[in-house]
């Protein structure tokens, strides 16, 4: 059975590898042959360029398996002999460089490679091929390929303050697998997080999210947006109209000759955190009716004849 991965350590202070690798102790190999390639291809550094703590992660990770599926030093982990970092003295497997994500994917799904022996993957630096003359261990045979399929998405839906504090939010994927994902603090309408190599054959699965509230406000970390529809003769004219807040209805004036995507500002009207209060964006979107009575027909007639005389047309 998996559960959430965490890099927590043991109570002895050492990493809980199983718990790296999301995995309860004992697990069998196909599991944990399963639990690190979805690790992996969470953590690879090529894949996380935004995020600080992706190379150590790859790294537990990846000491994670070398240890749980080498019996011997998965004895000598669980005897406490071995805290995860190797024998004393041992170098960093990565210190020169991680391998290129194709090379590592052909490591992993065992895809044909153009060397006669394929070299332990926690050993590799980025260019595949041992250095300092280290000593290369046997690998653990490769797992059978891996289909590859098609990306999916789901939709998921927060309140304001959820979007606001982050909030955690459980996936059902076509397969039964259910993911447990927290939502970063600050999120937005319209966001789209991926959840790397989680679908079926090791695809992307992605959560738009929708923050929105009945009234027509979009959230966008502290900032709340809005989309007033005009008429032609308010926006030209200018008009004051009755927008919603989150704080309840406003009135706001329009100037005259607004134009569609002109943005009017409500400050305060946001979100408020850590003492930080966001405003309220208003779009014009000027909106014409789709059926006109003659009357309004000549006026836009007489209207485009004004403006092409101006514009010497």
């Amino acid at each position: 059975m998996s559960r959430s991965a965490t890099a927590g350590p043991s109570l002895d202070g050492r990493p809980d590898f199983w718990s790296v690798l999301g995995l309860e102790p004992g697990a069998d190999n196909e599991s944990l042959k399963r639990a690190f390639r979805l690790q992996a291809r969470r953590w690879h550094p090529d894949l996380n360029g935004n995020d600080p703590v992706a190379e150590e992660r790859f790294k537990l990770v990846n000491e994670a398996y070398a240890v749980l599926s080498d019996p011997r030093r998965r004895q000598a982990w669980e005897a406490g002999l071995e805290d995860g970092n190797g024998p004393a003295g041992e170098r960093d497997p990565f210190a020169s460089g991680f391998p290129r994500f194709e090379d590592y994917l052909a490591a992993l799904f065992g895809m044909p490679r153009e060397q006669e022996e394929e070299e332990p993957l926690e050993r590799q630096p980025r260019g595949g091929r041992p250095t300092g003359g280290a000593e290369v261990a046997a690998r653990p045979a490769s797992p059978p390929p891996v289909q590859a399929a098609g990306d999916l998405e789901s939709l998921v839906e927060l309140s304001p303050e959820q979007a606001l504090e982050g909030t955690r939010v459980e996936l059902s994927l076509p397969d039964g697998t259910v993911v447990e994902v927290w939502t970063p603090p600050l999120a937005g309408d319209g966001w789209r997080l991926r959840l790397a190599g989680v679908g079926p054959g090791g695809g992307d699965h992605f959560l738009q999210l929708r923050v929105r509230t009945a009234e027509g406000l979009r959230i966008d970390g502290l900032r709340v947006l809005f989309q007033l529809d005009l008429p032609p003769a308010d926006a030209a004219l200018g008009c004051q109209a009755v927008v919603p807040t989150l704080d309840g209805p406003v009135r706001l004036r329009v100037p005259a000759g607004s134009s569609s995507g002109r943005l009017l500002r409500l400050r305060g009207r946001g979100l408020e955190s850590d003492g930080r209060r966001g405003d309220q964006l208003v779009e014009v979107r000027i909106v014409v009716e789709e059926s006109l009575d003659e009357a309004q027909q000549a006026l836009y007639r007489r209207l485009r004849e004004l403006a092409e005389e101006r514009h010497g047309g």
